[in-house]
């Protein structure tokens, strides 16, 4: 199949989840990518989303914060009546053990908000809607199985099961009511403002503590890996020229057990296997993630450029030089610092 070189152009743009993880990162990323583009950034300010993570766009012109949630219909239909021609939505309850404890907020958001904004895209069918996945809906692969996108959805655990629901819901209304719908499904992201509940971050910071590192089982379940900005050059690829209705696998294709993981980051920290404490498996922990991205490298021409041995340590260095990013989170006192220093910039 060639490559489609054909390309919309994106002028008025609304990314959720724009203070998380991903969403802020991607949000740093389209600001350079689409110089012409302005950009809502969409947040409900949860315990994972931190205005940090947006500050130093505070005197961008095409850039604008708005606090508020995706469930909020009158929200969400407000904003885009405000020329919004692409959603891209990153917002989301993600992390698996939260969601083992209770997945109120993983069905309400993951699953209800997508809903919301279809709803109201409806009404104005010209919005180009992204929905940002995981390849965790896949479930778990058999080593030398890679998912497709036609591979069975067969999630496994509350988080996975609402992002499934999430998806199919958007492609039911692309079907139902011909929308422009498209999906991405990525692999387990790292990189910079990476809230340190997730491995890779938790990982870094208890080291530099010289606190031990909590490693679930025997440490051999595989995931996949890509840089975060690798993942927003993708987002974009789609949101510019993926075909409506389709879904996109967006992965590095490295691969590593959990353990091959911890042993890279303690080598780059210089400490050693005496702070691995491996702890009780969660429940249902799936053995292996590995997915197929054949489908955006052919289609769209997209494929990663973040050498993984220069980015895992670039972020780490990251984390070397943000501790008053990171403390006060790992702290407890993240709401107390926020309010002081962020709580003036949420527009409601």
């Amino acid at each position: 199949m060639s490559i489609d070189t054909s390309k919309r152009q994106p002028k008025n743009v609304l990314v959720t989840g724009a203070a998380g993880f991903i969403g802020s990162n991607l949000v740093h990323y389209l600001l350079k990518r689409w110089p012409d583009a302005s950009i809502v950034s969409l947040d409900a300010l949860t315990y994972a989303g931190n205005l940090a993570n947006l500050k130093d766009l505070d005197d961008v012109p095409r850039h604008r914060f708005v606090h508020g949630n995706i469930c909020d219909r009158e929200t969400v239909s407000t904003l885009l009546d405000q020329d919004i021609d692409t959603v891209i939505n990153a917002a989301a309850h993600t992390h698996v053990d939260r969601s083992l404890l209770g997945a109120d907020d993983f069905a309400g958001t993951n699953v209800g908000g997508v809903q919301v904004f279809l709803d109201a895209i409806k009404q104005r069918p010209h919005i180009r809607f992204v929905q940002i996945s995981t390849d965790e809906v896949y479930g778990s692969q058999a080593p030398g199985e890679d998912a497709d996108e036609n591979y069975r959805l067969t999630p496994r655990n509350p988080y996975s099961a609402t992002k499934t629901g999430g998806d199919l819901v958007a492609l039911a209304f692309h079907h139902s009511f011909d929308l422009d719908v498209v999906i991405t499904r990525c692999c387990n992201n790292y990189g910079p403002y990476q809230y340190p509940e997730k491995m890779i971050p938790l990982f870094i910071t208890n080291l530099f503590e010289n606190k031990q590192v909590p490693l679930y089982g025997d440490g051999l379940h595989a995931r996949q890996w890509i840089h975060v900005d690798d993942h927003s050059a993708a987002i974009a690829r789609v949101a510019e020229s993926g075909r409506s209705g389709e879904v996109y696998n967006i992965t590095s294709g490295k691969g590593m057990t959990n353990k091959e993981m911890t042993a890279k980051l303690l080598a780059i920290t210089g400490k050693d296997e005496s702070l691995i404490k491996y702890v009780t498996d969660r429940p249902g922990h799936d053995r292996r993630y590995a997915i197929d991205d054949r489908k955006i490298r052919t289609e769209l021409g997209w494929s990663p450029v973040v050498d993984f041995d220069e980015g895992i340590k670039q972020t780490v260095q990251w984390f070397v030089d943000h501790k008053s990013w990171w403390e006060p989170i790992k702290s407890g006192q993240y709401r107390k610092y926020y309010e002081e220093q962020y709580g003036k910039r949420v527009e409601q």
